[in-house]
């Protein structure tokens, strides 16, 4: 992918190929990133994950608290028709989402986009955050309402701290899986403006060639954000699984 990013668009094609680029130029950089709306398209991504990775998170956490830790009539039943949403295919329900959608009027939205993706990653995240609220002692729930913390204070104060590596791998689930779709956004995005990454990639691979040096140079570009966060991230994700591993 680095190489062929700095190969001419004839040396791209070049038959027997090579390795190298024999003369490097950034003309597929500039290509992508001054002559197109790519790091609108690059901000849009940005947009949408984030978002996502966030309300799935928070929303999750809250949940997988909530059945961690009450008597819910029914709550068997209900974790296993979350469970059991994870085993439709995105192709089966892109249709009811996009019908959903318009008579809503969130299709060709941003915030539409967000919506669905989010009720995609729900599911993984609320049974993921109740697992890791199962392996924090009850007993510290009763200490801390002891010294006067509410059910929310027992959440933030107690909880949340000590289910931060099940948080941190939920936002990182939940932000791959929005930037690097392409099914959902190709389906619930018509507007040029508002397209993501992976949907303006896609059509670099036209009919008759594929511009090759643009879609290197724009795929890089694009994998930045996924390496960083999960650099950003990895530390505290490896912290919190292994604090405590250790005694004295």
């Amino acid at each position: 992918m680095v190489a062929t990013s700095f190969k001419s668009a004839a040396e791209s094609y070049r038959i027997p190929p090579t390795l190298w680029p024999e003369e490097p130029t950034f003309y597929a950089y500039k290509r992508v990133l001054i002559w197109t709306p790519f790091p609108r398209y690059f901000a849009n991504s940005i947009v949408v994950s984030g978002c996502t990775s966030l309300f799935s998170t928070l929303i999750g956490t809250l949940a997988g608290y909530a059945c961690s830790r009450f008597y819910i009539r029914g709550k068997r039943w209900f974790l296993g028709a979350v469970l059991a949403t994870q085993m439709l295919p995105g192709v089966l329900l892109v249709g009811p989402y996009f019908r959903v959608l318009s008579k809503i009027g969130l299709y060709d939205t941003l915030a539409g986009l967000i919506l669905a993706f989010t009720s995609i990653t729900l599911p993984f995240s609320i049974w993921m955050m109740k697992g890791f609220c199962d392996t924090v002692p009850r007993e510290l729930d009763e200490a801390a309402f002891v010294d006067g913390c509410s059910y929310f204070g027992v959440f933030a104060r107690v909880i949340v701290p000590l289910i931060g590596p099940g948080m941190v791998a939920t936002v990182i689930f939940a932000f791959l899986l929005a930037w690097g779709d392409l099914l959902w956004s190709a389906c619930l995005i018509a507007s040029t403006s508002k397209r993501t990454v992976t949907l303006v990639l896609s059509q670099m691979v036209t009919e008759y060639r594929v511009m090759w040096p643009e879609l290197m140079a724009g795929s890089l570009i694009a994998a930045l954000p996924p390496v960083l966060l999960y650099l950003i991230l990895q530390k505290y994700l490896v912290r919190g699984l292994t604090a405590g591993a250790v005694k004295g």
